[in-house]
């Protein structure tokens, strides 16, 4: 070791180091007095690391967890004690249900008041210990480069997921010699040849096969990889719930997702088919609909399950086979072969009819009609395009009727999480300025995270942000008029306007109240050299892609 990795450093200095040597670019945050230290490291750093500081914790999580899901190492978020930690644990939450590599750094009281209710104190392996993958305290300066080196692979290896370390403020200020960690790498399992050959043994002899593909960690290699065993195997895949881009919706094996809004057909598809090879996927409650799609605990397919966790393998659905792997890997090593499969080419084909039936916008009679607003998506967007989507209805539009596939993104919060899209945007749009970011959030979401466009606007983010204004939150109220038709309460929204909160916070805005305003706006807002708001005014009644109030009530 040189001498330079044993000079006498501040806790705050070597943390600060490890995060440089493992390959971090850049952190979210809001600044604290509890880790001053690290803020003031970073000064010193400032020329090899981008410190982001966000409008809200939350919005600093949700920020560093698109960056994880984005690039595939962890995305670094920093929060004070307390009330910082409190609010940035939805990102954690988030992280840790879409498996995606994350660590929450949270500045803790000093070691010598701790457990006196001092004040903002928290146990937070406590707290997170249920939430994040590891939550842990770094007690010692001396041991920062082990614990930092054990969170980035933690977070990383296997299937990925949120780490949190606490930091007292004092530990970060104690002076120590102590040499850096290696840089980390990941440990993944990987799939053997002999697996290989077995999960094609078993596909040859299916008559109706179906993969399901899902998951974190899939690369552009790894995607198209995937395309070309499907193609070349003609079998038809569908997608786990917001995972639509681990496959080039073009191709004529798409068949769909596995949604909220998962078209009746695939539904009655899965049910027919005799073999299903689950990649990736972690066949939860969405994805199977509330565990009702495939028979708990042994579904009647023949079920292959591929995942990084083998605690996964099994947890709901015993398969015929699982096996403990990589989902990119494991689509690299079967494109390497091919499978004559018992199914005719109708089988394939007939899904993929019925997708694209499902995709094209039904005809209906509001003044803005959000299908038509899909396809001026679909024509102006460029395939690079990040799409965030937040939680609700109005995503439907977007997951049902456009169209993914890498390069471009598709990131969304699977565990539901209101006030995600905008500050996924803002990330997306500093991570990759050269690409178009654009969000989907409703006016509930919008009024959870908006602020975050002041971050962007600080930074030179450019995300546009499609606000759906329904003056509801939506998805509640659709659940109300299905179980309580016309005793609605709680769902109704006063908001702002719209244009002077968008404008006041250094965002263009527009808003579109019929069809064909909408693409004259988009078209503007993909020119703006600056975040756009485009406010879409929406009928209530168009409850959702599928249904509307007046169906649910059984007006019609």
């Amino acid at each position: 070791m040189d001498g330079s990795q044993l000079k006498q450093r501040t806790g705050g200095q070597v943390l600060v180091d490890q995060l440089l040597l493992h390959g971090a670019d850049c952190a979210y945050c809001v600044p604290g007095e509890s880790y001053l230290e690290v803020l003031d490291a970073l000064h010193d750093a400032s020329d090899r690391f981008t410190l982001y500081n966000a409008r809200h914790e939350a919005g600093a999580a949700d920020m560093a967890e698109a960056y994880g899901k984005l690039t595939g190492k962890p995305g670094i978020c920093m929060v004070t004690r307390g009330p910082g930690a409190c609010h940035a644990a939805v990102g954690v939450h988030i992280a840790r249900q879409d498996s995606t590599p994350m660590i929450l750094l949270v500045g803790q009281v000093g070691r010598d008041t701790m457990d006196r209710e001092s004040f903002q104190e928290i146990d937070y392996r406590q707290m997170f210990g249920s939430v994040a993958k590891w939550a842990a305290q770094i007690d010692d300066a001396a041991r920062v480069p082990e614990y930092m080196a054990r969170a980035f692979r933690v977070a990383t290896s296997g299937r990925p997921g949120p780490v949190v370390l606490a930091l007292p403020e004092d530990m970060l200020t104690e002076v120590v010699s102590v040499p850096n960690a290696r840089p980390y790498s990941p440990t993944q399992a990987q799939i053997s040849e002999a697996q290989a050959d077995a999960v094609i043994a078993a596909l040859a002899e299916a008559e109706r096969p179906m993969i399901l593909a899902g998951g974190p960690g899939w690369t552009d290699a790894g995607a198209d990889a995937l395309r070309r065993f499907a193609e070349a195997s003609d079998i038809p895949v569908a997608t786990s719930f917001r995972r639509q881009d681990v496959i080039d919706n073009r191709s004529d094996c798409y068949v769909g997702d596995f949604g909220t809004g998962v078209a009746p057909s695939l539904v009655k598809r899965l049910g027919e088919a005799d073999t299903l090879l689950v990649i990736g996927a972690r066949l939860g409650e969405i994805t199977t609909k509330t565990y009702s799609t495939l028979t708990v605990p042994t579904p009647a397919q023949r079920t292959i399950h591929i995942h990084a966790d083998p605690d996964e393998i099994g947890r709901v659905y015993s398969p015929a086979m699982g096996i403990a792997a990589d989902a990119c890997r494991t689509a690299e090593v079967l494109s390497a072969r091919s499978v004559k499969t018992r199914a005719t080419a109708d089988w394939r084909r007939t899904l993929r009819e019925e997708y694209l039936v499902d995709s094209e916008p039904p005809p209906h009679d509001f003044r803005l009609d959000m299908g038509a607003a899909m396809a001026d998506v679909r024509d102006i967007l460029p395939t690079d395009c990040i799409v965030t989507l937040d939680a609700g209805n109005h995503t439907g539009w977007a997951q049902r009727f456009l169209r993914y596939g890498r390069p471009g993104r598709q990131l969304g919060s699977t565990c539901g999480s209101m006030g995600y899209a905008v500050p996924a945007a803002v990330a997306a749009s500093l991570y990759a300025p050269e690409r178009q970011a654009i969000a989907f959030v409703g006016d509930g979401g919008f009024m959870m995270s908006g602020a975050e466009l002041a971050t962007a606007v600080q930074h030179g983010g450019r995300p546009i942000v499609l606000l759906f204004n329904n003056r509801s939150y939506g998805t509640i109220r659709m659940h109300q008029e299905r179980e309580h038709p016309r005793r609605v309460v709680g769902t109704d929204i006063v908001n702002p306007d719209f244009g002077l909160l968008a404008r006041g916070y250094g965002a263009a805005y527009t808003q579109v109240t019929e069809t064909a305003a909408f693409r004259p706006a988009l078209e503007a807002a993909y020119d703006h050299h600056g975040p756009t708001v485009i406010e879409l005014v929406t009928d209530p009644e168009m409850i959702s892609t599928r249904t509307t109030i007046a169906k649910l009530r059984g007006d019609a």
